[in-house]
């Protein structure tokens, strides 16, 4: 599944948002010389068939979007759980985000439960606990982002 402005109208606003809020002060400065090192992946050229996340049940299709940057910090990958599929329940070592563009969950953050949906934007601080479920007939897909750990 490849992301859809006109199919996911909010997630190029949300996308846009989570961008500017991770690097700010990159946002705000012109860059100092031109870059030759930008570029655009396709999801379809970088799937990844994986089981669910930190031991999680059944299949999940993971596009890790520019995993192979020099010297970009942010880990912005799509993840769709397939039916049955879900993130296993776990502490997160990070702050991270999860933006759902389509599909139904079940949340379960801090040990509480509840749905997700489609422009949905989940906040997982470090030290937090959650997990998520897809639920229905229709793959639950979403944008992870958090920043690499410092070497």
């Amino acid at each position: 599944m490849t992301l859809s402005i006109r199919r996911y109208p909010s997630a190029a606003l949300a996308l846009a948002t989570i961008a500017m809020a991770l690097s700010p002060a990159q946002a705000a400065q012109p860059p100092a010389k031109l870059r030759s090192d930008s570029y655009v992946e396709q999801a379809r050229d970088i799937a990844q068939a994986q089981p669910g996340p930190h031991e999680g049940e059944g299949r999940t299709t993971a596009y890790p979007f520019f995993a192979q940057a020099d010297g970009f910090d942010i880990v912005f990958r799509q993840r769709s759980l397939h039916p049955g599929a879900s993130i296993g329940d776990h502490t997160n070592d990070k702050d991270e985000i999860y933006y759902v563009l389509s599909g139904r969950g079940e949340l379960m953050l801090d040990g509480r439960r509840r749905e997700v949906g489609a422009g949905d934007a989940v906040l997982t601080r470090r030290g937090s606990r959650h997990g998520l479920r897809q639920l229905g007939d229709e793959d639950l897909t979403l944008i992870v982002v958090y920043r690499k750990p410092a070497p």
